[in-house]
């Protein structure tokens, strides 16, 4: 772990308690609150895992999963704890997928084995991380990605990622239900009060 990810590790409760009183907590997330439907679903597509294999999403029907952009270098990347935590206690209700990515500001400059090497070291990660994509909507944007930012195929949602740790929470259904922003933990209580659904 270098001196930057360790400083931002220690400043993370700092970061996000701020983000919190900052920013208003409707802006914070974003809800389907009509259950719209996907047009296309989630469970069609697959995700390239870092580690070579390849993860088809309909394995997951019938659980929650919540879909994550990941960076090792964020002020955010002390929540790969967070979401390992939720995976080890609610994992029969809930899978997560992260997606690293080098979009904002390349703060994902390694490369996959490097990338899953960090996460498991010094955050115990053990949930599937992806190749490293983009998310961000264009020509190389990862499937998944386009799916959840793409209203004609989730059924409502067109908000792509803002930053690192951006999540997006699919119901046992394969509905997009929420878009959560980064500053909003794995841990919420609106994320646990879902997944217990």
């Amino acid at each position: 772990m270098t001196i930057r990810q360790q400083i931002l590790r220690l400043a993370y409760p700092a970061l996000t308690g701020l983000q919190r009183r900052l920013v208003p907590g409707r802006r914070l997330r974003r809800v389907n609150a009509e259950s719209r439907p996907p047009a296309r679903p989630l469970y069609s597509l697959s995700v390239e895992l870092g580690d070579g294999k390849t993860l088809p999403l309909s394995a997951m029907q019938g659980t929650w999963i919540l879909l994550v952009n990941t960076a090792s270098d964020c002020g955010y990347t002390a929540q790969l704890a967070e979401l390992q935590a939720l995976v080890d206690r609610h994992g029969k209700e809930v899978a997560v997928i992260g997606f690293p990515s080098n979009e904002f500001r390349q703060q994902e400059k390694g490369t996959d084995e490097e990338i899953g090497r960090f996460c498991q070291l010094h955050y115990g990660v053990r949930f599937p991380l992806a190749k490293k994509s983009s998310v961000l909507p264009g020509s190389g944007q990862h499937p998944v990605y386009t799916w959840l930012t793409d209203a004609r195929l989730n059924g409502w949602n067109d908000r792509a990622p803002e930053w690192n740790f951006t999540k997006y929470l699919v119901n046992r259904q394969g509905i997009l239900t929420h878009y959560f922003a980064p500053a909003v933990s794995p841990l919420d209580e609106e994320i646990l009060a879902q997944i217990k659904t």
